[in-house]
């Protein structure tokens, strides 16, 4: 097939050749391209520890018992974990809305923090979500501030230029997510999973990600993990050395990948984003509603429709993905550094997220 071939061709290293492969809008060979939900022969069903982690918690954090979950692995990939869209009816719908109205919100930091006044950025819910609703699918209209959102840092922040975290530009990781995460990764067993660091990507059908290692954090024994919403999107998952080439994959709205061991360290990118592969403006699971009873002490909580109304019309054309990470080991502390100041830390903003087709070269990682 093409992106066979291409993988083969000299010049530039097999993971870039893939990458402008699937980047292109006009591909529409994408047999090559795993799908989870069909799973072929370099698939095979992954173990989880379903002791740990009870029915009542999953339920809590909006997921069906593990015992429904299913979980696959890649040959060639140990530590990878893919999980098909374990999130219990209208669940989806909390995560979205957090990431949108509620995420954003200081003192999280966003990519818009590098061009606006800080009392321009406090509420893209309030100043968009009118606008939103209003747009029309087939209409040039000027993007809302949430749609200029690419991305929202949580706990941790990470700089962009550094590449680095520390421990003087930090503020306190939400408390819902955290209890997901915890719950995701210790059902693939990492009991105890310590949800430090956060970095929120928004993606439209124009956007992609740069090829990278997600290496910054001081504690690699613990898995990355990966949440997607809203539009489907190929992923691509390498090797320790970019000369490797990628295999590629489908993540539809709800699908969650764990990235440990072997895999936590591999090269990755998002070359393309995907409208839903169902034909409809979104995937049916979010067409979902909650149900009106939630368990005792659930992280979930209803959505009023006024506020879906804005997601969905959101989601019709972009995606959102939750990383999850884990930066520091029990008792572990950040390396002194001299010189440094959280406060005045810069961010870049096309350094990890890319858009309108100009696909800049990622730098050395």
């Amino acid at each position: 097939m093409a992106a066979a071939a291409l993988t083969r061709e000299g010049g530039e290293d097999a993971f870039r050749r893939l990458f402008r492969f699937y980047r292109q809008r006009d591909v529409s060979d994408l047999r090559g391209v795993v799908d989870f939900s069909v799973p072929g022969a370099q698939v095979f069903r992954s173990q989880l520890s379903v002791s740990s982690v009870s029915d009542q918690d999953a339920y809590r954090a909006g997921l069906q018992p593990v015992s429904q979950w299913k979980a696959y692995g890649l040959n060639g990939y140990p530590g990878f974990i893919f999980i098909l869209n374990p999130f219990l009816p209208g669940c989806q719908r909390h995560w979205v809305k957090q990431c949108l109205k509620l995420y954003p919100q200081k003192p999280n930091v966003c990519n818009l923090d590098l061009h606006m006044a800080p009392e321009k950025t406090t509420d893209l819910w309030g100043q968009s979500k009118e606008q939103l609703k209003r747009k029309g699918s087939n209409k040039r209209e000027p993007r809302s501030l949430l749609e200029k959102l690419r991305w929202v840092t949580l706990g941790y922040h990470y700089n962009w230029d550094t590449k680095k975290y520390s421990a003087n530009h930090h503020t306190p990781f939400p408390s819902d997510l955290a209890f997901l995460s915890e719950q995701v990764a210790a059902a693939c067993g990492f009991r105890g999973f310590q949800a430090q660091a956060g970095i929120l990507n928004y993606y439209h059908f124009d956007s992609s990600l740069g090829i990278h290692v997600d290496e910054s954090e001081l504690d690699h024994s613990r898995p990355l993990l990966s949440f997607s919403f809203g539009q489907s999107s190929i992923f691509l998952l390498g090797g320790l050395k970019r000369e490797e080439a990628p295999t590629a994959m489908f993540m539809h709205s709800g699908d969650i990948m764990v990235m440990s061991g072997f895999s936590r360290l591999l090269y990755h990118a998002v070359p393309r984003v995907l409208p839903n592969l169902e034909g409809t403006a979104l995937p049916s699971c979010l067409d979902q509603a909650l149900h009106s009873d939630l368990p005792a002490g659930s992280v979930i909580e209803h959505s009023s429709d006024e506020d879906w109304q804005v997601c969905a019309k959101y989601l019709q054309s972009s995606r959102i993905n939750m990383t999850i990470r884990q930066v520091l080991a029990e008792g572990q502390k950040f390396p002194e550094e001299s010189g440094t100041n959280g406060k005045s830390q810069a961010f870049s903003e096309d350094s990890h997220h890319q858009q309108n087709n100009k696909v800049k070269r990622h730098k050395p990682n």
